[in-house]
């Protein structure tokens, strides 16, 4: 069996030497980024994400990745990101959430930090926060229907859509010039202190990962309305911010 990383860290001499190998001078940087870089990481639950930076030279190396990238995810790296320095650029624009939040939780394995100095217009993001939780309405409206009601899978489903809430709650803070924590139920907590939304819901959901206590059809099925409707609200909220000329 594949040892599992207890941090992150302990695999970055590896992993260098891993895609030096394969990319040689064509690897700009290795960035970890998300969980792994601060105290959220769960060894065995977390996954490990690494954004690969390569020179726009590096395109026909990439299937000489396959069997480092299948090595590395029998030990919970998750698929590195390949990108180029251009393509990251002239992303920022499209996929602001995502790239904020890299940027505000990344740290550099290897090479130059392309992240730093990325700039990001409060309108795109807000634009991509209307978008992404008006999906996640339709998704879990869809979702919980394919439930059948059941609490095991009404539960998998709240904690899978829950995943992007955090990215989506720094975006939102970004938005308000607060101050992002690095505890995520402390950004949990400034988020609906900032924008008056519950935050006893979003904890709840947050917790259930960690959570091994089993919830009744009943008491899920209330966890999942009440989460909804708080999600509503956060919608109805980030629209109004376009028309109250916020952003």
């Amino acid at each position: 069996m594949s040892k599992i990383p207890k941090t992150p860290q302990e695999i970055f001499p590896e992993i260098i030497a891993d895609y030096k190998k394969i990319f040689g001078a064509d690897l700009v940087s290795i960035v970890l980024y998300g969980s792994g870089t601060g105290g959220d990481y769960l060894p065995g639950k977390s996954d490990i994400n690494f954004l690969m930076i390569l020179s726009q030279n590096a395109g026909p190396s990439l299937d000489r990745a396959l069997e480092t990238v299948k090595k590395w995810r029998q030990r919970l790296v998750a698929i590195p990101l390949f990108m180029t320095k251009p393509f990251i650029l002239s992303s920022v624009d499209s996929y602001p959430i995502e790239f904020f939040n890299m940027q505000s939780n990344h740290t550099v394995v290897f090479g130059a930090d392309i992240l730093n100095d990325l700039v990001f217009d409060p309108g795109h993001l807000r634009l991509q926060l209307e978008r992404e939780l008006k999906g996640k309405i339709l998704h879990l409206q869809t979702g919980f229907l394919e439930t059948d009601g059941k609490p095991k899978r009404i539960r998998q489903l709240i904690e899978v859509s829950f995943k992007a809430f955090l990215a989506f709650f720094k975006a939102m803070l970004f938005l308000k010039n607060k101050t992002i924590p690095e505890d995520r139920y402390q950004v949990i907590e400034t988020t609906a202190k900032a924008f008056s939304i519950d935050a006893g819901i979003f904890l709840q959901c947050a917790a259930l990962r960690e959570d091994s206590k089993p919830y009744s059809s009943e008491e899920i099925s209330k966890i999942f309305h009440l989460y909804l409707q708080e999600i509503h609200k956060l919608s109805d909220i980030i629209d109004r911010m376009m028309e109250d000329h916020e952003i």
